[in-house]
C-alpha cells in the first residue's frame, strides 16, 4: 500500500466509455441536468472519492467547469474535477471558475488541465494555432497562474469591518506579476481564496504537464516512477471497466456494444469481467498507485455494479475508504494543507 489514502474517481461524462453505449439515446435527454444530478449521486453513494467531467471546447454542450458547479449542492463529500482547457483559454477566467466550484462545493474542486494544441479550438477561441510543445509551456503557464491567483488573496484578508467599512485589508491582496513567454498577468483574483488554498491540480503524465496529482495510463514501473519522479506528489491509473451485468458477462456486453461501433483503445488499461475480479484487481494496484480513475463502458450499468459489487467489497478490505462529509478534496485525497505563499513572504 502507498503512504496516502487510496483513492478511487468515476468519469461521469456522456453515456460512459464505450461509444456504443450512445446508440439511439436522445442527445438532449444525455445532457440534461436529471441525468448529471442522477450520477453524481449515484457516485456519492458507491463511495467514490470524486467524480471527473470530460470536456470538449468543439462540443454544443455544457463544459465541464458548468456541470461540476452544478453537481456541487447535488452531494456532500464527493470531490468534482472537471477538465478546464488551458492552451487557448484565458488563464485569470479558469483559475476564478474553478475557485467558484471550490465555493460551492465547500471544497470539493479540483482541475483536470487540459492540454490540446487542436487547430479547431483554437479557431473557437479566436486564437491562432500552436504546436504540441508550446501548448505544454502555455499550460503550464497557466498552472502556475492560477496557483498564484488562489493565493493573491490571503486567508484572512476579508474582514468586513462594519465600524471603519472596510470589507478588506488591502495589505493582504496581492498582485501576482506574472510574466511568461506568451501572456502576462497582473493580478490579484478578484474572488477571495478559495477554501482550499490550492485546489488540486491533475494532469495528464504524457502531456509535460506537472500537477499534483499524475494520470497514468500504464502500470509499468518505468512509467509510475517517471510520474513520480516529475514531481507530481500522487500518482493515479486511468482504467476502463465493463462488468457482468444483468447476467450478461462482461465480454458479452462489450461484443454486443462493439457491433454497434467498436470500442477503440485508448491506451488506458481495460478490465472485462466481474465485480470479484476488479476487487482483487484494484487491491492489488492500491499497493502500487495512490488512485484509480474509471471510466465505465455504460454508466447506467457498470455503475451500478460498481456501487453495489466493488466499492463495498473494497471497503470491508480496508483497501478504500469513501470521503467524509466536512472534508476538502486535498483532504480525501491525501495532499496536505496547502500554505499561502503571500502570507509567508508577510510574516516573514
Amino acid at each position: 500500500m502507498t503512504a496516502s489514502p487510496f483513492s478511487l474517481a468515476v468519469e461521469l461524462d456522456g453515456v460512459g466509455a464505450h461509444p456504443g453505449g450512445s446508440h439511439g439515446l436522445d442527445a438532449h435527454e444525455l445532457l440534461s441536468p436529471s441525468r448529471l444530478a442522477a450520477g453524481v449521486r449515484a457516485a456519492e453513494r458507491a463511495g467514490f472519492t470524486a467524480a471527473t467531467f470530460a470536456d470538449s471546447p468543439l462540443s454544443s454542450g455544457i463544459d465541464a467547469i458548468q456541470r461540476a458547479s452544478f453537481a456541487a449542492p447535488q452531494t456532500s463529500a464527493l470531490g468534482l474535477i472537471p477538465v478546464a482547457h488551458s492552451v487557448y483559454s484565458e488563464p485569470f477566467h479558469v483559475a476564478t471558475q474553478l475557485a467558484t466550484v471550490d465555493f460551492a462545493s465547500y471544497g470539493r474542486a479540483g482541475w483536470i488541465v487540459g492540454v490540446d494544441a487542436d487547430p479547431r479550438i483554437a479557431v473557437e477561441y479566436g486564437r491562432e494555432a500552436v504546436g504540441p510543445e508550446h501548448a505544454t509551456a502555455v499550460a503550464t503557464d497557466a498552472v502556475e497562474v492560477a496557483r498564484r491567483l488562489w493565493d493573491s488573496w490571503e486567508d484572512d484578508a476579508v474582514i468586513r469591518d462594519a465600524t471603519t467599512w472596510r470589507y478588506l485589508d488591502r495589505a493582504k491582496v496581492h498582485y501576482i506579476d506574472f510574466e511568461g513567454a506568451s501572456f502576462s498577468v497582473k493580478g490579484p483574483s478578484i474572488i477571495p481564496r478559495p477554501p482550499q488554498g490550492q485546489l488540486p491540480v491533475f494532469a495528464d503524465a504524457s502531456s509535460g504537464v506537472v500537477g499534483d496529482v499524475a494520470l497514468v495510463t500504464s502500470s509499468a514501473e518505468a512509467t509510475v516512477a517517471a510520474a513520480r519522479e516529475s514531481g507530481a506528489a500522487l500518482v493515479w491509473l486511468e482504467l476502463e471497466v465493463a462488468l457482468d451485468h444483468a447476467g450478461l458477462p462482461g465480454a458479452e456486453r462489450v461484443d454486443r456494444l462493439d457491433g454497434v461501433t467498436p470500442w477503440a483503445r485508448e491506451g488506458f488499461g481495460r478490465y472485462v469481467g466481474d465485480a470479484a475480479g476488479l476487487v482483487d484487481l484494484l487491491t492489488e494496484l492500491a499497493g502500487q498507485f495512490d488512485g484509480v480513475r474509471m471510466h465505465p463502458a455504460v454508466l447506467a450499468e457498470d455503475l451500478e455494479e460498481l456501487g453495489r459489487a466493488v466499492l463495498p467489497e473494497l471497503r470491508r478490505l480496508g483497501v478504500h475508504t469513501p470521503p467524509v462529509v466536512g472534508s476538502t478534496l486535498r483532504e480525501s485525497i491525501g495532499l496536505p494543507a496547502s500554505v499561502n505563499r503571500y502570507a509567508s513572504k508577510a510574516s516573514a
